[in-house]
């Protein structure tokens, strides 16, 4: 099953525990949250492993070459 069926799933059980008549709005709601996040899960975790690199470079810089501040 797709993430988009099981958002869609999801979305209409929570939906009908509330008591409405209709499950739909509720898989197309869930649908949609599904698809907004297949894009924007990727995204934050590329984000933040590209962060936490470049974090790890620079203190290996420093340690390796120390500060990179001159004293006057």
């Amino acid at each position: 099953m797709g993430a988009t069926t099981i958002g869609a799933l999801i979305g209409g059980v929570i939906d009908s525990m509330s008591g409405d008549d209709s499950a739909a709005d509720g898989a197309i709601y869930g649908a949609i949250t599904a698809n907004v996040l297949k894009v924007v899960l990727p995204l934050a975790v590329t984000y933040a492993v590209g962060w936490a690199v470049l974090r790890g470079a620079a203190e290996l810089k420093e340690k390796a070459f120390g500060s990179s501040e001159k004293a006057a």
